[in-house]
């Protein structure tokens, strides 16, 4: 599917209720951490931190967190038992992070401040990483997030746990509200807000399907994403290669990563 379309999510609205968006990204977090969504680029994302000779994966955008435990996990299985995490995000999730940095005994650590992922502080190092994220952005905010990491030198991976497909969303509407429903009670830390806001007044499943289905007409395909990190990096600085690896059961994540040539 070529069409892109810069539709709006509800999650990116400022005067957007942070209960309910809270809930939404906790229902990600869940999903992509369970369905292991993103241990398909794990490969790619340990090749660029050795490449870089970074330890720290700075995962900008984060949410909730969503797959941050278990990519961590598959980048210890990779060889790489020192690796970490930092989450950070323009609007940071503090209780869910707090959750996620206990579970994982402070391996995935957070910034409690808002952080803008097109002009992120010198003093966060990493390896940066966009999970789930990058279409939230029009294309000349896109480029400039990838030119603010050509510019400090960082290597960074863009990764979407989807291909952009007609039938992803199709279950964007049908099998993964069902889902949402039936999972919502075992998502932790337990909220009664979710709750509310998911059976008694359901703002969270309603926009979770419009945002679900957003997301996937305005991902950029790896041939923009391509275009997107030449037009950042203009004197061809950095070595990119974009594309889509495939889980063993089927769906595809899309993906972009980059790092300096002179590390390379």
């Amino acid at each position: 599917m070529r069409i892109r379309l810069q539709l709006f999510e509800f999650e990116d609205l400022a005067w957007f209720p942070v209960v309910v968006r809270a809930g939404m990204m906790d229902y990600l977090r869940f999903m992509i951490t369970h369905l292991h969504t993103y241990r398909p680029i794990v490969p790619l994302l340990a090749e660029g931190m050795r490449r870089t000779q970074q330890t720290q994966v700075l995962e900008l955008c984060a949410g909730a967190g969503g797959g941050a435990e278990d990519v961590l996990a598959a980048l210890h299985a990779a060889g790489m038992p020192a690796a970490r995490i930092q989450l950070t995000d323009l609007y940071p999730q503090s209780a869910a992070w707090t959750h996620v940095r206990t579970q994982t005994q402070g391996a995935i650590s957070f910034e409690p401040q808002a952080v803008d992922a097109l002009q992120v502080p010198a003093d966060l190092e990493g390896f940066r990483a966009v999970f789930s994220a990058f279409h939230h952005f029009p294309p000349s905010a896109a480029e400039a997030l990838l030119r603010n990491a050509v510019e400090a030198g960082r290597g960074i991976g863009v990764f979407e746990g989807a291909a952009k497909h007609w039938l992803e969303l199709v279950l964007a509407c049908t099998v993964l509200p069902l889902a949402q429903l039936c999972i919502t009670p075992f998502i932790r830390p337990f909220r009664l807000s979710r709750l509310v806001f998911t059976y008694l007044l359901p703002l969270i499943p309603l926009c979770t399907i419009w945002d679900g289905c957003v997301s996937i007409l305005r991902m950029y395909p790896p041939e923009d994403l391509l275009a997107l990190a030449h037009r950042a990096d203009p004197t061809g600085r950095y070595q990119w290669q974009a594309g889509k690896v495939r889980h063993r059961w089927g769906p595809r994540v899309t993906y972009l990563i980059g790092w300096p040539q002179s590390v390379a």
